[in-house]
């Protein structure tokens, strides 16, 4: 091919380019917001230091955060404990994690000022394996962990999301955030009789995982209903998996952090 017919072939695209180039709106003025905005978090939450914890001044420990259902939101910091790692911990002081267990508010859901919050100021406090940060929720909780997956997911070392669900399109356009997400271990749990919760709703997720080459794998109970994480956190398997992971490298920055008022 001549020069002078890919001459023309380049001066036809940029013309075609030239052409279909969006043109400025009609009756309408380009105009840009820009504003700080100051968030103040407040959560109670119970806290969980394994037995051994006191003794070993220099040891630090995992960290497993979790994120409760609706139906124990509210002020009575008792019901946290009714399901998940905060009942398990009462019988197991040797449960090999630090654990934090927050209260949403009545009427309120996760957001991720809370979660981020929290863990700054657990991490501030207490000695915590930054590189084994771990994150589980049921229900509301298990949206909330979800959440996180597709927002924060390079704080976390793996997830385990159970009877929840989420909005796929934020893993599908993640954009920077995708290779942290592809590389996110993720096990989710659900009912196959929920109806509460639809099984689809796990199912869209973790598909959506796979789409961008994460390896995310969805356990299903076939018998249980909305109540699936009973059977989830009694598999010893499920915490030993945890363990199995870390984020190497990995440094609480105050980059990573949020401000807060206390």
């Amino acid at each position: 091919m001549s020069r002078l017919v890919l001459l023309a072939l380049a001066t036809m695209i940029a013309l075609s380019r030239a052409q279909t180039a969006p043109q400025p709106p009609k009756n309408q003025t380009p105009q840009v917001i820009k504003r700080d905005i100051t968030i103040s978090v407040e959560s109670k939450y119970l806290l969980f230091l394994p037995e051994g914890y006191a003794k070993d001044t220099t040891k630090k420990w995992p960290l497993m955060l979790f994120l409760h259902g609706a139906g124990e939101r509210g002020t009575n910091l008792n019901l946290v404990a009714v399901h998940g790692p905060p009942k398990i911990v009462q019988e197991r002081p040797d449960f090999p994690f630090i654990v934090v267990s927050p209260q949403c508010p009545a009427g309120k859901t996760w957001t991720e000022e809370v979660v981020l919050s929290l863990l700054d100021e657990v991490i501030e406090t207490h000695r915590v394996d930054v590189t084994r940060i771990y994150l589980t929720g049921l229900s509301m909780g298990g949206y909330g962990t979800w959440n996180m997956v597709a927002t924060h997911p390079e704080l976390f070392a793996a997830v385990a999301p159970i009877c929840g669900g989420g909005d796929p399109i934020k893993i599908t356009l993640a954009g920077s955030k995708k290779e942290s997400i592809k590389s996110l271990p993720v096990w989710a749990f659900h009912g196959g009789k929920d109806n509460v919760v639809p099984l689809a709703e796990s199912e869209r997720m973790v598909k959506a995982l796979k789409e961008i080459g994460n390896d995310a794998k969805l356990t299903v109970f076939p018998e249980a209903g909305h109540d699936s994480w009973t059977e989830a956190y009694n598999k010893q398997e499920l915490f030993d998996w945890f363990l199995q992971h870390s984020r190497p490298g990995l440094k609480w920055k105050a980059s990573t952090k949020r401000n807060r008022n206390k």
